[in-house]
């Protein structure tokens, strides 16, 4: 079960990272509200899907 968490945690953050990576590229969806927001979301998404990789390939 802690695999399957960690897979959807990694699907998760991963399509978050691209919608805010548009963003922050072409001001699609958002139109560029804020550079800083942007960026923190990035951050955040790239530090969740990190977490979830160590979650998975943590030994038994």
């Amino acid at each position: 079960m802690s695999k399957l968490l960690g897979f959807g945690g990694m699907v998760i953050a991963g399509l978050i990272a691209i919608l805010f990576v548009a963003d922050l590229a072409v001001g699609f969806p958002f139109e560029r509200a804020s550079l800083a927001v942007d960026i923190g979301f990035i951050a955040a998404s790239l530090l969740v899907a990190y977490l979830s990789w160590s979650i998975v390939e943590r030994p038994r």
